[in-house]
Order: C-alpha cells, then structure tokens, then sequence
C-alpha cells in the first residue's frame, strides 16, 4: 500500500519549523526520522454482490497492427502524467473482495448508493465506475483519452517485484499497461516507491538494498530498452518518491550498482540532496500549501537542478478520515478548474521542458483528471487547451462511448472486431473513420 502523497506534504511542511537544522539534506534526514514513526494504513459491509463486468486480459501477443500517429501540440511541454496502478475488483484481486484503493478501512462497492453508484472510498466516482487496473478496455480508454488530451506519457506508481502486501498485483496491472503503451504511441516511465522496501525486508528478510538491486534489474532488462520508455539525455527517466528508505549516497550506489546505464534520478521535491551524485533533480508534488509551495520550488530551489518537472493539479480531497485510514490531511479547492488552471500557468513559466500532472486516478486522495461523474471531462479540456491540440470533447466523448462500446459487446466477435478497427482508427488520429464505426455499433 502506498505510503500517500499528504504525509510526504505535511513531513515537507515541517521544514519551516526545523529550518534551522542547517544543509537540505540534514533538515530531510530529520524528518523522513519524524516520518518513519507514522505507521502503514490499514472489513467490509455485507451485502449482496452486484455483477461485476468480466475484465478483458491484456494481449500477451501482438494481435493488433495499428500505426500509431504523435498528436500535434502547440505546446512543446512534455506532460506525463502520474498513474495508480493499484485497483482491483473481485474479478482480478485474487481473494473475491474488492481491492483496498476501492475500499480502505470500511467502504463496499457491493452496495449500490441512492444515487446509484457503488460505495467506494471517495469523494468523487469514476464515470466507468471503479475498475480493475488490469483490465485490456479500462487501460486502452485511458491511454486514448491521455492521447487526445495532448498527454505524452504515464509515470506509473510502482512497488518493485515482490510479492508483498499488493505489490506482486501492482507490478501484473503495471506489465499490462505497458504492454499496451507502444499501441497508443505514447511513453511510459516508473515512479518508484522504495518505501515499499521496508515491507519486503519485514516480510521476507532480504536487504534493502538487495531488494532495490532485485527491482532495478527488472526495470532494466524489462523497461529501460524499450523505445518507448522515457528518456532524458539518453537515459532513462526514474523517478522516485522519496527517498524515505535508500537515504544515503551510498544507498543508491550499491543499488545501482547492477544497472549498465544509471538512470536519470529524480526525487520528489526538496529530497534530492540525500541521493549524492546519483540524483539528477527532482520533481514537484502537491503540497498544504498549494501555489505558494510551487512557485517557491520553481524560484527558490529549481534553479539549482540539473532537471526538473512541474507539477499541476485539480484539487486535493482526501478520504482517509471517512474511510478509516487516518486522518484528513488538508483541502485544496477545485473551484472547478480553476485549481488545475493556476497551476498550469505556473508550469507555463516554471523554466522546465517537463510537467507530470497529478495524478490520472488517486481517487483516495482526489486528485484525478481522468474523465468523473463529478467533473465529467472538463479538467482533460483544460488540458487540452494547454498542450494546444485540435481536439475536443467531442473527441473525449467519442473515446468513451467506444469504451461503452467494448464492454457491451464483449462475446460478440463481430462487433469486437470493429471495435478493434474503431481502436485501430483512433490512434492513427483518424476520427472520421472511427466516429463512423462507433456511431453505427451504436
């Protein structure tokens, strides 16, 4: 489970009051300390299982030629966008429940609410309703989605390669959304957690830094080389969030040790000085104090990286308080887009080539983009305005309904077939053709 985004901002909050303690790197030891002793957050509510759509496996061959064409931006910006790979439904979890990210402590998607959505541990629903991450037609909506928003790329969570708590099903969902990356044409990169590490040491007695070298080596033989993995100076993009367990030079170099081409290392911002020179920059992340902690990154400590991505966001509306796993952290408004616009202003001016939007789907912590029945597709217009495309909600719109499309049918060979055709149209951006399969399906 994911060590969330709000405890990292409220240890980073605490900077001010120990500013004090002299370099960056020894005010972060002492917090990251501080940070240490917060433990892990963690059952459901009977009732009758509603039915639950059977997912579509990602191809394990390639049975589908597409020809793939880049979007045109007006907007030089790389935007990648951060992604959680973590949601399970009984259909995929392994154990017939629903997994923890739709749940927490205390919520059932099996009941179906007034309102006619499932309880699930948010704020704000999805407006395919909760998923499994694993799923072949969930993963090819959002990738067409990110497409036709101008979005570059995913820079997925990750939990390494063990097989603890729900890491062994992170790395599945992350292996599939991959795999189905070079059809859309866009880029992916990882975020690591190497928090996750402590887990693997409690659970299995391997050492930290063995446990890294274990992760690395498969980032390296299975990612890295693919050309369509992110790349920064011909070296592949890793960012990670943190650090909170590899803490020292040292750390990094022993784990790094078995890689032929180092990565390109980013910290989450202000945490960079712990890696030595094996970090290459870090990167912005939401923050209590909202605006004001971006523009002070991009003023105050950017300038002193060697690289460094912008962060924008839509809000933050955390659900840790009702769903049982702690307390609420901070508010950050939506003021509907309004959020999300500031801070691609901000990203306009922030002097860096890169922007990582935050987040496509941490619905625990309210920060998604992707399409709601709460915002509908108004913060991926937003975007679309930023990056410069020509394309609109009706494109978005259209995107959906194909996904309607591929879950209605699901058996009907025929109907999939144009589907696969309607999939194949939609990423060589040609939409005319698409619209009219879709529209006669429909």
């Amino acid at each position: 489970m994911r060590i969330n985004s709000g405890k990292v901002n409220f240890m980073r909050s605490l900077q001010n009051i120990f500013w004090t303690l002299g370099s960056i790197e020894s005010r972060y030891k002492y917090i990251l300390t501080v940070f240490v002793v917060l433990s892990f957050f963690g059952c459901k509510k009977s009732s009758s299982p509603a039915t639950i759509v059977p997912p579509k496996q990602p191809d394990t061959a390639v049975i589908i030629t597409t020809n793939a064409k880049p979007v045109v931006k007006t907007n030089s910006q790389k935007v990648y966008v951060h992604y959680m790979p973590w949601f399970e439904t009984p259909a995929t979890s392994g154990t017939g429940q629903w997994g923890q990210h739709w749940t927490m402590a205390n919520e059932n998607p099996n009941i179906i609410l007034s309102n006619g959505r499932r309880q699930i541990a948010s704020w704000f629903y999805p407006m395919i309703g909760p998923y499994d991450s694993d799923d072949r037609d969930v993963i090819d909506y959002h990738l067409l989605l990110m497409k036709y928003s101008g979005i570059d790329g995913v820079i997925v969570d990750w939990y390494g390669t063990f097989n603890v708590d729900d890491y062994a099903l992170n790395k599945r969902n992350t292996d599939s959304i991959f795999n189905r990356i070079p059809y859309a044409g866009l880029q992916f990169g990882i975020c690591y957690e190497d928090a996750s590490i402590a887990q693997v040491t409690t659970a299995t007695g391997t050492g930290t830094v063995a446990a890294a070298q274990q992760d690395f080596s498969y980032l390296q033989s299975q990612y890295f080389s693919s050309s369509n993995y992110i790349k920064i100076n011909n070296q592949p993009l890793l960012l990670d969030f943190g650090p909170q367990v590899l803490t020292t030079s040292t750390d990094w170099a022993q784990a790094f040790s078995v890689l032929s081409t180092k990565p390109r290392l980013l910290s989450v911002e202000y945490a960079g000085g712990v890696t030595g020179s094996y970090g290459n920059g870090e990167f912005a992340w939401v923050d209590s104090t909202d605006q004001a902690n971006l523009q002070g990154f991009y003023q105050n400590r950017a300038p002193s990286l060697a690289t460094y991505f912008a962060g924008a966001y839509p809000g933050f509306m955390d659900f840790y308080k009702q769903g049982g796993w702690g307390n609420t952290l901070f508010l950050i408004g939506y003021n509907g887009t309004a959020t999300l616009q500031n801070c691609l202003n901000l990203a306009k001016t922030s002097g860096t080539n890169y922007l990582q939007l935050i987040t496509w789907n941490d619905y625990g912590e309210g920060t998604m983009i992707e399409p709601t029945l709460d915002f509908n597709f108004s913060f991926l217009q937003t975007i679309q305005q930023y990056t410069g495309v020509s394309y609109t909600v009706t494109q978005l719109q259209l995107i959906y309904t194909w996904y309607t499309l591929r879950k209605k049918y699901v058996g009907n060979t025929v109907i999939e077939q144009q589907l696969v055709q309607a999939y194949n149209d939609l990423v060589a951006l040609d939409v005319t053709d698409a619209t009219a399969i879709i529209s006669g399906i429909n």
